[in-house]
């Protein structure tokens, strides 16, 4: 067995699926900057799998939720940085096949490269098998996650949950402002703080669009909050 069939062979135990045709997982791991024969329409049918099995799971985990609050459980559980966190678990960026200029500038580990290669891989699967054989694999991943969520907590995304946690004691709103924007226009990266003020509270998130990044910052600005409330020692 040469080295290649070794790593796919690793990967495909950590995803719990054997590919009958190898050089579909290739493929689904190939960034465009490598070869022509890439993941970006792997990327496109992934996406598809990956949010109706997603869905799929809340759908039956959450009886009484609405659609809206359903649609923001999904949000959170589709977006770059979890599927980017479920990549590194298993560790698909030793996988990657990268041109030159992103091995240099580390593109094995950037975010929106893992996020787009593990949806391709979904896509991998689904070609190789059936779709049903996909969103087995999706299900498997995503099945602590779903089952960790409490729809008191996370029904509203971090942003509306930050701000009506300030109202209701009657503080001031947070304050987003950009620290570093990087990357091309297809492929940005944003770095952003979420500034709480008088309340000494100054967190910060990043993800591939500034919104995902203020969801990251006011997510660990609440737990922050969370930590003051608890023991008292809120400072206004």
């Amino acid at each position: 067995m040469n080295q290649v069939d070794t790593r796919f062979r690793r990967l495909s135990e950590a995803l719990d699926y054997a590919f009958q045709k190898p050089d579909l997982l290739r493929q689904a791991l190939t960034h465009r900057s490598f070869a022509a024969s890439n993941n970006e329409r792997f990327e496109f049918i992934g996406d598809s799998i990956l949010n109706y099995t997603v869905a799929r799971m809340l759908f039956d985990q959450f009886p009484r939720l609405s659609e809206g609050e359903l649609s923001r459980l999904r949000a959170n559980l589709v977006n770059q940085n979890t599927l980017a966190e479920i990549a590194h678990e298993l560790k698909l960026g030793d996988y990657l096949y990268l041109g030159e200029g992103e091995l240099k500038s580390g593109g094995f580990n950037r975010p929106s490269i893992l996020a787009d290669a593990l949806e391709a891989t979904f896509a991998a699967v689904s070609f190789d098998a059936d779709f049903q054989h996909a969103e087995q694999v999706v299900r498997r991943l995503y099945a602590s996650r779903v089952a960790a969520i409490d729809p008191t907590k996370h029904a509203k995304d971090a942003k509306t949950r930050l701000q009506e946690a300030l109202q209701a004691r009657k503080w001031p709103l947070p304050k987003y402002r950009i620290l570093t924007q990087t990357g091309e226009a297809h492929e940005q990266w944003f770095k952003v703080v979420c500034d709480l003020g008088d309340l000494m509270i100054e967190s910060q998130g990043e993800g591939g669009s500034r919104r995902a990044a203020e969801q990251q910052a006011a997510e660990v600005a609440l737990q922050q909050l969370e930590q003051k409330l608890a023991t008292g020692k809120k400072n206004l």
